[in-house]
């Protein structure tokens, strides 16, 4: 019974190796253009699941959710603080590399700031926030993919 576990473990391991290889290795992936940010609302925001040290509350506008041909989900995450400060990003999460990347902030003038040259990064990287890799776990990501998820899908995996 033992070995049968042990089995089953370092199969899905050597898998998921494999994948990842094939995935960085992809020499056609291109990203396509992102669109400009789009506008939000904080009313309907679908709150996320934070861990208990995050002192922030995060929420993500279901409006402004897409997916595109390229495989990244890009949205609106809006953080508020205790006071009600509010703070919004554009971004784009890219499952098959466990990947995101900041297009645009929210300004206090109530207008997007587009960033120069913005990079991906790990989702599981020293950032500021962990509100993207919650993100994906979330719904946003099934594994490493997006693929064979709908913008009603994510929704409905993010509302549960």
């Amino acid at each position: 019974m033992a070995s049968k576990k042990l089995s089953i473990l370092l199969l899905s391991l050597f898998t998921g190796v494999a994948f990842a290889q094939i995935v960085a290795l992809d020499p056609d992936w291109k990203e396509s253009e992102a669109p400009s940010p789009p506008s939000f609302t904080q009313k309907n925001l679908i709150p996320l699941n934070m861990p208990n040290y995050v002192s922030l509350k995060f929420g993500v506008d279901p409006q402004t959710l897409t997916i595109t041909s390229d495989g990244i989900v890009r949205y609106v995450v809006v953080a508020t603080n205790s006071s009600g400060s509010m703070a919004a990003m554009y971004e784009g999460i890219r499952c098959a590399t466990g990947e995101v990347k900041t297009y645009a902030r929210f300004n206090s003038s109530g207008e997007w700031d587009t960033l120069k040259r913005p990079e991906w990064l790990d989702l599981a990287g020293k950032q500021p926030s962990k509100h993207a890799l919650v993100l994906a776990r979330q719904g946003v990501c099934e594994g490493a993919t997006s693929t064979g998820l709908s913008v009603t899908d994510i929704v409905r995996a993010l509302r549960k």
